[in-house]
């Protein structure tokens, strides 16, 4: 176990700590076939110290992996707060997804499941119509398979903000990275909404699967990290390939203090002139 803790934030008001570095549920988790190298990542991250951990019914074997790990060290679990999503958009159809969410893990509940991926209006009227993925959700918490439920997205800042104040959703995932500090709208209107309802903030997209790094730029994945988690966000997740890419995510979260004005700034301006395209997950822009 790493000698220095990762900080901790709260999940919620009145929910656990949860390391700020999480696990992401990309990385070598999103593959098939590599349960080695999957399973070296999850414990690098165990043995870190780090609580968080993301998957998805979309992230080809990233539930399996896991699955591989908590049954074979079931005493595991009850230390970690895992996560996962469906994107399905029915109410029967989400709810089936969390059944081979639990046969896959291993599991039978989740500490946070969410709406996944969220992208349009129509997405919102599926999700919220009677008989749409939202009763599934509340279902799953009012029956404590969910012990909160979420929601994400990636491409329209404004889509998402109306599920943020609208539904009754414990948490909100959303791109936090510099390029969205140049254009707005996820750090700006969605990150407001969630604030005044007091949910916790998940950050993703932190390097742009792995397109903004660059040691000659001064785009370390220590600090794009650090940048996010000056976000005033709970928790940062990074999908890794190695256990190398796991201790570099636990060390940015240790002894954490936010980046100063000045140094987000700079980092900013080097994302201005291209912000736009670097930010590629939000489709046509």
């Amino acid at each position: 176990m790493a000698e220095r803790p990762i900080t901790r934030a709260r999940f919620g008001k009145d929910g656990p700590e949860v390391t700020i570095s999480g696990l992401g549920g990309e990385g070598v988790l999103r593959t098939f076939g590599r349960e080695a190298e999957a399973q070296l990542v999850i414990r690098e991250a165990l043995a870190q110290g780090i609580t968080y951990f993301d998957c998805a019914r979309a992230y080809a074997g990233s539930e399996g992996y896991y699955g591989l790990v908590w049954r074979g060290s079931p005493e595991l679990r009850a230390g970690v707060f895992q996560a996962g999503k469906s994107a399905l958009r029915s109410k029967r159809g989400a709810l089936s997804d969390l059944e081979t969410t639990f046969e896959n893990m291993g599991l039978d509940y989740l500490d946070l499941w969410q709406i996944h991926d969220v992208r349009t209006e129509d997405d919102i009227r599926a999700i919220e119509a009677r008989g749409g993925a939202l009763e599934a959700f509340i279902e799953a918490r009012d029956a404590g398979r969910a012990r909160y439920i979420g929601v994400t997205g990636h491409h329209d800042p404004s889509i998402l903000a109306y599920a943020v104040r609208e539904w009754p959703v414990d948490s909100v995932m959303m791109p936090v990275n510099p390029a969205e500090a140049v254009i707005g709208g996820f750090l700006t209107e969605t990150l407001s909404d969630a604030k005044k309802r007091g949910i916790p903030v998940i950050g993703m997209k932190l390097f742009g699967m792995g397109r903004y790094l660059s040691e000659s730029a001064g785009l370390t994945a220590q600090r794009l990290i650090r940048f996010a988690l000056s976000q005033d966000i709970t928790v940062a997740i990074v999908g890794c390939s190695t256990p190398g890419h796991v201790r570099a995510l636990a060390e940015a979260g240790r002894d954490f203090t936010p980046m100063e004005r000045e140094e987000q700034d700079e980092l900013i301006e080097i994302f201005r002139p291209h912000a736009k395209r670097l930010a590629f997950y939000r489709g046509v822009i």
